[in-house]
């Protein structure tokens, strides 16, 4: 006997324009598509050609909109800091849209790369979130990378602006993360126009004049953004892959 599940999965087979259309249409969308699966350049199938929408918004805008605004978004959990904190949806909104206003003031426009190197705390979320939010693409490597790994993906992604934090926390040591980023940037031919650190209590980062600057500064002096409207297959974010086998490859995602 069928259920709802499978209802579900034989439509995706079978009529994917049909299901996916309907799961699209609980998305905020500026400008509905014009075709759900484009199929006309096999095997480089397009979803949603036509359609502008903005991830951030529909990630946080929306349940802000919706009434949910008070509702937990993030909840960070942190046993080796001890640190527990939650942001509602408003919180995380605010949060997002302050540092989106931090980028586009360093000159951060949609299609501008940005490379997020950090630990997993919740400035990382909202980094990615904002740069969602101005249309920008992120791609997130690995907090603690080895300066030459890191310097691989700097040259391929060629970013404006580099988002990291002074230091990442294990059970047992303290990982300095500003001078691997500082000798990435020196080993790599593309060059960054800006840093922007997040000072963390366990370590300080030595800040270089011109370059890096510090996330509460940036943070306090910004004007909140708005969510800039992009094509549905307008990049999202790149995410690189290990590179055992060569040369890291960037997987982009739309």
């Amino acid at each position: 006997m069928s259920n709802a599940y499978d209802n579900a999965h034989y439509q995706s087979i079978h009529d994917p324009d049909g299901f996916w259309g309907r799961i699209a249409e609980e998305c905020h969308w500026t400008r509905k598509w014009d075709k759900v699966l484009d199929d006309s350049r096999k095997p480089f199938y397009r979803w949603f050609t036509g359609g502008e929408l903005n991830t951030c918004y529909n990630a946080l805008d929306l349940h802000v909109e919706s009434g949910r605004g008070n509702q937990p978004a993030l909840i960070y959990d942190s046993p080796v800091t001890q640190t527990l904190k939650t942001f509602t949806y408003r919180e995380l909104r605010d949060e997002t849209a302050r540092f989106a206003g931090a980028l586009a003031a360093q000159g951060v426009e949609k299609g501008d790369r940005v490379i997020i190197y950090m630990p997993m705390i919740p400035e990382a979320v909202i980094a990615m979130l904002a740069c969602a939010r101005l249309g920008a693409v992120h791609s997130v490597v690995f907090g603690g990378f080895a300066a030459r790994e890191l310097a691989v993906r700097i040259n391929d992604a060629k970013p404006k602006v580099i988002v990291s934090a002074s230091c990442g926390i294990e059970v047992n040591r303290v990982i300095p993360y500003k001078p691997l980023l500082d000798g990435a940037i020196d080993m790599a031919e593309a060059k960054p126009q800006r840093c922007v650190i997040v000072q963390r209590p366990m370590q300080a980062a030595e800040m270089k004049p011109g370059r890096d600057l510090d996330w509460n500064e940036v943070m306090a002096a910004a004007r909140p953004h708005d969510c800039v409207p992009v094509k549905a297959t307008d990049p999202l974010y790149i995410l690189y892959t290990s590179g055992t086998t060569g040369i890291p490859k960037g997987v982009v995602r739309d």
